[in-house]
């Protein structure tokens, strides 16, 4: 299901008139594709910070409700993000033709916990977090399930293990989505050794010994 946004056609454009439109509280627009002119619009800041924080931005739908009726479903392309504050300066539609297969990004979310986590100490991976697809709009999915469950130590999913009715997979089908793996255990380097053959416990303890010694340097009686 596609969420909603009202959208306002704009006839002004550039620098001066976004800033304009923010300081009423809208965020300046454009919705294009195939082939169709570029329109410029407007929409409320809070309605589309509201929908940023409740979908998945690359694969979700979004039926941008235009001002007099007209409507467009379209995907988010782009968001343009101030580079110190949380405010959208811009955000970017195109437009899709439901009969038309498009390509986009979707999140790949592994569930279950792996035999090779549970019972063997493993490590589980995760190398790749989103799936290149192509589909017909009303057969992208909002994520990618993987059930790890019965991963054992040193077993991994690839690309050519998973398969999506209706979707095609456009990543390399060779290439490693999950794994899991033997911890790596850290090995601290050896101490080194001084010229005479003295090792690190050696020089600790002289070290110790000379930290000892500054306690005994008598001091000077200031009182008389």
């Amino acid at each position: 299901m596609a969420a909603t946004l009202n959208a306002t056609p704009r006839a002004t454009r550039g620098k001066n008139a976004a800033r304009v439109l923010r300081s009423e509280g809208r965020v300046p627009a454009v919705i294009y594709g195939h082939g169709d002119e570029t329109r410029a619009l407007s929409v409320d800041s809070l309605d589309l910070e509201r929908l940023l924080s409740s979908i998945s931005v690359e694969n979700t739908l979004v039926e941008v409700q235009l001002e007099g009726g007209d409507s467009t479903r379209a995907l988010i392309r782009e968001v343009q993000w101030h580079p110190f504050k949380p405010i959208v300066l811009h955000v970017d539609f195109y437009q899709i033709h439901a009969g038309e297969a498009i390509r986009l990004n979707v999140p790949v979310r592994l569930d279950g916990a792996p035999i090779g986590v549970r019972e063997m100490g493993g490590v589980l991976q995760q190398v790749l977090h989103e799936l290149e697809i192509e589909c017909l709009p009303r057969h992208i999915p909002e994520v990618v399930h993987i059930d790890v469950t019965d991963l054992g130590m040193n077993d991994s999913v690839h690309v050519r293990d998973v398969a999506i009715r209706n979707v095609t997979i456009l990543n390399d089908s060779e290439l490693s989505i999950c794994s899991v793996t033997e911890p790596t255990v850290a090995v601290l380097p050896e101490p080194p050794e001084t010229e005479d053959g003295v090792g690190g416990e050696v020089q600790s303890e002289l070290l110790k010994r000379s930290g000892e010694g500054v306690d005994d340097v008598p001091t000077t009686d200031q009182g008389g």
